[in-house]
């Protein structure tokens, strides 16, 4: 599991959480480019699916609870950057079939890669595996794991649930995001060699602000 420590970051903005997990990262993961963090964000899939099945029919047609949605690397004083063109923009069809395992709909997973994966100085094979790697690092609260009937919680005490069944992970390194009053996702910080939660000011902040909000059941 990730363990933490404090310790000063770029331009005094951000703070670290450290370390260690029961191994290092495998070399091959861990991005070369110039960026401060990432975010690993998971989507609640139900109440995506209630207003935009047709969208995502892949994602909208199994049963799905939380759902990465992407890894995204983020500055915490700088433009975050996006569409970096630096990788490859085919995407071998047996790379995708890995990025099947990591994302609800190959439509997501081409996206990723071109918006956000391309940024990181990492092949897309890399990246999807990056992705998969960091998202095994959680623990998801029994409270979500296949609730059937819808209920409601406050942002702060779904910080708090996430917490408590994940190591050293503290409000100051997540976000919970709402939309009219439903749950759409929560994001994660994590630094660069996803060893550690990354404490991040600029994503906490935004977390939503609603007294409590609304989660759809698993289907």
């Amino acid at each position: 599991m990730l363990r933490t420590w404090f310790g000063a970051a770029i331009a005094a903005a951000a703070l670290w959480a450290s370390a260690a997990l029961a191994d290092p990262t495998p070399a091959d993961l861990v991005a070369p480019s110039a960026f401060d963090f990432y975010v690993l964000t998971l989507s609640w899939s139900p109440n995506f699916c209630e207003a935009n099945a047709y969208k995502s029919p892949d994602q909208c047609g199994t049963s799905n609870g939380f759902v990465v949605h992407g890894l995204w690397p983020d500055n915490a004083n700088r433009p975050d950057p996006s569409g970096c063109g630096f990788g490859q923009d085919y995407i071998p069809s047996t790379v995708l079939a890995g990025a099947a395992r990591v994302y609800p709909s190959r439509g997501l997973a081409i996206h990723e890669w071109r918006e956000h994966g391309t940024c990181t100085g990492l092949g897309p094979a890399q990246y999807f595996r990056a992705v998969k790697y960091a998202r095994d690092e959680f623990t998801i609260p029994e409270k979500f794991a296949r609730p059937h009937e819808r209920f409601s919680m406050p942002p702060d005490e779904i910080l708090k649930a996430f917490a408590a069944v994940n190591a050293n992970l503290t409000p100051q390194s997540m976000a919970v995001t709402c939309e009219r009053g439903e749950l759409v996702d929560i994001r994660f910080c994590l630094t660069r060699d996803l060893r550690a939660f990354a404490i991040c000011p600029k994503v906490a902040r935004r977390s939503c602000n609603e007294d409590s909000i609304s989660i759809a059941p698993v289907r």
